[in-house]
């Protein structure tokens, strides 16, 4: 019997219990309660699942009611099919530290392909109680030629290893040796790139190398156990090879004279040969340096983005235009398969206080004919979260003015009201706009916060009641048509802003009487709110210096960071540059729509 040592045989349910692996995915306890009833009564069992997708792990417990109907269930069962597919039974070992001892555990190599987890539990289990015996696979189950067995006692260990170890099985020499941890056979062997044997050679394939010469060439540094030219299908050479030596020292050696030399035109390339999973790991290795280089180089603040860009603007000009606020490491505008610019591009500085300056100076700056978008670059991840966590902002809350689609079509663009009269209650569809907006006429043009205006309009305001009483709210007349001529031209918009209509009916105070707008209060207030705090206060400023074009050039302005915009309001100087420069863009927009309307005639 496959007992447990210094285990009682009586009904004690701690060490009623065996491991199950090497499981279908699609099993299930009930097929297991149906395989394993028939051995004794069964307490439970349980398959390990993922705790995400719930998929089977591929092995489970199975906790017996006795243990001797345990120990009739592992002689008996073990590596019996269920599913199609051989079953690996052990006893549970709730203990991790037996397994990671090490102790009566042996690995076994260069095993042939034919030998399973049943072939090798039968070849070993003449040595002593064996508690876990498995044949390493690959991801199509087909063995990897290494295994190990795990004894009971160190003492089978020892005897398998002497026994078996040199001996053949299936036709091939096996090793057999005791098993080592990785940190043990790097203390042990030292790394297998100072003790390696086999070389790989490539980069020969033009200069049509016979067997005998690629041997010929490698033979002056020491003993060829084997070398080899790998060649395709019609026995041509693919351009790369293996020799392997019999000493380290001789291997050591070809790499260091051969690696680099000139053959017949080709540069050879001779090093040490790697596993798979080595050179992957090597490789991947090599990427994250590259990318760690890569994040220092362009380290976060020195490296900005650059949209809206003229078509004209290349490399070389971006340069220019950036380079008097520090040096400049690298200047790219973004282009096509066509070589057509996209529009936006990067600046990288060499200092993250130049990368500050030359954002606080261009942005908004106007290049050409196009004020300039420059903001520090982020990577891909952060600007999806940062785009994610602004969503969120939008969905938890809607901003004040803001108008969905399914209100665009019901809701007017202005909404003006006599001060002289009483505020009208806001029914359910109605909500106010933003003045700078109301100013637009006409312009289809996204605003900061997702407004997005339609065509202009203006409802005249009514009430049911001649005289407003306490407690009673008067209502709008939503069913009015528009007026048509209400706001012909802009003279005519301003006069009603001259006489003293306020933007939102909800406001209790008049924005003359608003105190100085500080970074304090403006921090304060919502992130949906303050565009629009900053906008009743440019409003006014520009509507007297550009009566006819406040409200395009205000919308132009709110476009720029918060911070830009507070000292503006402080400097009346950088704010009528701005204007000036905003003014100019929309003047050489407008002359642009009449060259193409003229074109067109």
């Amino acid at each position: 019997m496959n007992s447990l040592p210094n285990q009682p045989t009586s009904g004690n349910y701690g060490i009623a219990s065996l491991y199950c692996g090497d499981l279908d995915p699609d099993i299930t306890e009930a097929n297991l309660y149906d395989k394993f009833s028939q051995a004794g009564p069964v307490a439970s069992i349980r398959v390990c699942r993922d705790v995400v997708t719930k998929r089977s792990l591929g092995y489970a417990y199975i906790n017996f009611q006795h243990a001797i109907d345990a120990e009739r269930a592992l002689d008996t069962m073990n590596y019996e099919l269920i599913k199609g597919r051989p079953m690996r039974l052990m006893w549970s070992q709730r203990d991790p530290s037996l397994r990671k001892s090490g102790v009566g555990n042996v690995f076994i190599k260069n095993l042939d392909k034919s030998i399973d987890n049943k072939s090798l539990y039968d070849t070993f289990s003449v040595f002593g109680n064996i508690l876990s015996c498995k044949v390493a696979t690959d991801e199509r189950n087909t063995s990897k030629g290494y295994g190990f067995v795990h004894f009971e006692t160190q003492e089978s260990a020892d005897q398998a290893i002497i026994k078996v170890n040199g001996m053949l099985l299936n036709d091939k020499k096996v090793f057999v040796g005791r098993f080592m941890t990785r940190k043990e056979r790097m203390e042990t062997l030292g790394h297998p790139a100072t003790r390696f044997t086999n070389i790989y050679v490539k980069n020969f394939g033009e200069a049509n190398l016979t067997d005998e010469e690629f041997e010929g060439l490698f033979e002056p540094f020491g003993k060829i156990v084997s070398c080899v030219i790998m060649k395709d299908d019609t026995g041509k050479s693919r351009g790369f090879g293996f020799v392997s030596y019999e000493t380290h020292e001789a291997a050591k050696g070809a790499v260091e004279n051969l690696n680099g030399n000139d053959l017949q035109n080709c540069k050879l390339y001779v090093a040490r040969a790697q596993k798979k999973n080595e050179r992957q790991a090597e490789l991947r290795e090599k990427y994250e340096k590259l990318k760690m280089e890569r994040l220092n180089r362009y380290q976060q603040g020195v490296n900005l983005y650059v949209k809206n860009l003229d078509d004209v603007i290349d490399d070389t000009r971006l340069h220019e235009e950036f380079s008097v606020y520090g040096h400049i490491t690298s200047a790219k505008v973004m282009s096509d398969d066509k070589g057509n610019t996209k529009g936006f591009g990067f600046v990288c500085f060499s200092s993250p206080d130049e990368a500050t300056k030359a954002v606080t100076e261009m942005n908004g700056r106007i290049i050409v004919s196009k004020p300039l978008f420059v903001a520090l670059a982020q990577r891909k991840e952060e600007r999806r979260q940062h785009l994610a966590a602004q969503h969120a902002v939008r969905t938890q809350g809607m901003p004040r003015g803001f108008i969905g689609p399914a209100y665009s079509n019901m809701i007017p663009t202005n909404y003006l009201m006599p001060v002289a009269q009483p505020r009208p209650f806001m029914t359910t569809n109605q909500v106010p706009r933003p003045r700078w907006q109301q100013a637009q006429q006409g312009q289809v043009r996204q605003q900061p916060g997702g407004w997005m205006p339609v065509a202009p309009s203006v409802v005249q305001v009514q009430h049911r009641m001649q005289q407003p009483q306490v407690n009673q709210r008067p209502q709008s007349n939503m069913g009015q048509q528009p007026q048509p001529n209400a706001m012909a031209n802009g003279a005519q918009q301003r006069s009603r802003y001259g006489q003293g209509t306020v933007r939102n009916p909800m406001m209790q105070t008049d924005l003359m009487n608003q105190e100085p707008l500080t970074p304090q209060v403006l921090n304060a207030a919502r992130p949906e709110e303050q565009k629009q705090m900053l906008g009743e206060k440019l409003y006014p400023i520009i509507q007297s210096m550009q009566p006819e074009l406040a409200g395009k050039i205000t919308g132009m302005l709110l476009e720029m960071e918060n911070s830009e915009i507070l000292h503006m309001l402080e400097d009346s100087a950088s704010l009528t540059s701005k204007v000036n420069e905003a003014v100019a863009v929309l003047q050489a927009h407008q002359q642009k729509l009449a060259d193409q309307q003229k074109i067109a005639k």
